[in-house]
């Protein structure tokens, strides 16, 4: 795959200088309409063999275009923060908005390709490393990202002759590392993990370009020539049809029975039991929480539900018998300018928790493919991928060390009816109803179907639903912490 790149490509200084000037202001013109448009994200990837010249090459892009609009990432070894959250974290956060540059030196493949390298995993976890970045890869590009990377590349021998150069001259002598030498040892292996790596993550989405890496200028003009060609492609085509589809037709039971209405919903708790039952609940989670144990972990609580279904009378039950510095409550609402610029997960990744924390969602990224779905906010298309997004996304998280529990309280549309009239009536609780929420009633069955998909194809084994009777605040409550309580035993 690298033998294109083993050549001994070259170019001349003068040709070089003839050809800088016109790439310099094509890019810069490329990037101003970039900006101005703001209709995609550009990430890309610097990555190759060490001495190739990936952070010689970063500095000329940001010489050659606007770098107040360029974010640059040479990520190191991880820190302790980065650790406690899942390996993808610390890129997801650094993610560009529509209209900006976003360069990685390395990026997700660096550990995967090393550790490889020097046999800390086998080929099938290599394998899985790609096949976890391939599904990244292509939810960034369903969202719209320009994804163009770039391997620079030399052979083992021009790799000595570099390294030994930066040596040899008091200015650049630090820039040669113990590590660097020892990567030169194992070049051979290296190499068979690079390519194998770059077979299988070279897609139309996100293809890989690979450039010889030994004469600066033709590995400039020609990442360059690259991301202009790729920015301009882009910029120049129309913008994708945004066709209404109906959604694939459900296949609802034959009898018409759904989880939603399989429930019983007449539950109910009587005060004093329940005055006992959330003592008792209360005080386990709360001595779940301060074992040893958890601080390796973090507990991830997702709540959903019908409008006044009751997830605020949950949660404050559940974080009553939490220490207040370790949990977040974080509400969710309709997503800020910033957040339309990302990706729909992106408000979410910026806020898991590291080891041994409590983050609550009330309303969660499940927006996706129950309001979005509804209302008509998304295509068909994305609201369908989502479900393996957000497979993929909690899957991550508990790799990494995450307890993640969902609820989804429901009640019947009699009981929200009273509730919706009790708010109207009682003044401290008057802001909790709105125009939508009597709108939304009128969808109930839109989004009972939406709930019952949404459980269908992401309540897994590592990640599941807890469908909540909730008519009875009393009996739901209990049974958030008791649920609770069984899932974080098992996994503490």
């Amino acid at each position: 795959m690298f033998q294109s790149a083993e050549l001994g490509h070259r170019l001349e200084k003068k040709a070089y200088e003839e050809q800088v000037p016109r790439l310099r202001e094509a890019l810069l013109e490329a990037q101003m309409e970039l900006g101005d448009k703001a209709q995609f994200p550009v990430i890309l990837v610097l990555a190759g063999v060490e001495g190739a010249g990936k952070g010689e090459t970063l500095k000329i892009l940001n010489e050659w275009m606007d770098p107040r609009f360029i974010a640059s990432h040479a990520l190191g070894p991880p820190s302790d923060e980065e650790r406690e959250r899942p390996p993808m974290w610390r890129y997801w956060r650094r993610l560009p908005p529509k209209g900006r540059i976003g360069i990685f030196l390395g990026s997700w493949y660096t550990q995967p390709i090393l550790a490889r390298t020097y046999e800390r995993c086998g080929h099938a976890e290599l394998d899985q490393a790609m096949d976890r970045i391939l599904r990244f890869e292509r939810m960034l590009a369903d969202e719209g990202a320009l994804i163009l990377k770039v391997w620079l590349h030399l052979s083992q021998q021009a790799q000595r002759e570099r390294f030994t150069e930066l040596e040899s001259k008091k200015a650049t002598r630090w820039r040669v590392t113990p590590e660097d030498w020892r990567q030169h040892e194992h070049y051979d292996a290296l190499r068979r993990a690079a390519e194998h790596a770059l077979r299988q993550t070279s897609t139309a989405d996100a293809p890989w370009l690979v450039v010889e890496g030994a004469d600066p200028r033709y590995r400039h003009l020609a990442v360059g020539q690259a991301l202009l060609a790729a920015l301009q492609q882009r910029l120049a085509a129309a913008p994708p049809a945004h066709s209404r589809q109906p959604a694939p037709p459900a296949l609802p039971a034959i009898n018409g029975l759904t989880l939603v209405q399989s429930l019983d919903l007449s539950k109910q708790l009587a005060k004093k039991d329940y005055d006992q039952q959330l003592e008792k609940y209360q005080g386990r989670l709360n001595l779940l929480l301060r074992k040893r144990a958890f601080a390796k972990k973090s507990l991830i609580l997702v709540f959903e539900g019908f409008d006044a279904a009751g997830k605020g009378g949950a949660i404050r039950r559940v974080t009553a018998a939490l220490d207040a510095r370790r949990y977040r409550i974080l509400p969710i609402a309709a997503p800020s300018d910033e957040e339309r610029a990302q990706p729909y997960l992106w408000r979410f990744w910026r806020h898991l928790p590291r080891h041994g924390r409590v983050a609550i969602f009330d309303r969660s990224w499940y927006g996706r493919v129950l309001v979005e779905r509804v209302e008509g906010y998304c295509e068909v298309a994305d609201w369908m991928r989502a479900y393996g997004e957000i497979n993929d996304f909690e899957e991550q998280l508990v790799r990494n060390g995450a307890v993640v529990a969902k609820f989804f309280p429901v009640i019947d549309k009699d009981e929200q009816l009273i509730r919706f009239k009790a708010r109207e009536q009682t003044g401290f609780k008057r802001f909790k109803i709105t125009e939508e929420d009597w709108r939304n009633r009128e969808k109930w069955d839109d989004y009972e179907q939406a709930v019952c998909d949404m459980v269908e194809r992401t309540s897994s084994e590592i990640a599941p639903w807890t469908l909540i009777e909730a008519n009875d605040k009393r009996f739901a409550r209990v049974k958030v912490l008791k649920t609770l309580c069984t899932l974080l035993a098992g996994e503490l």
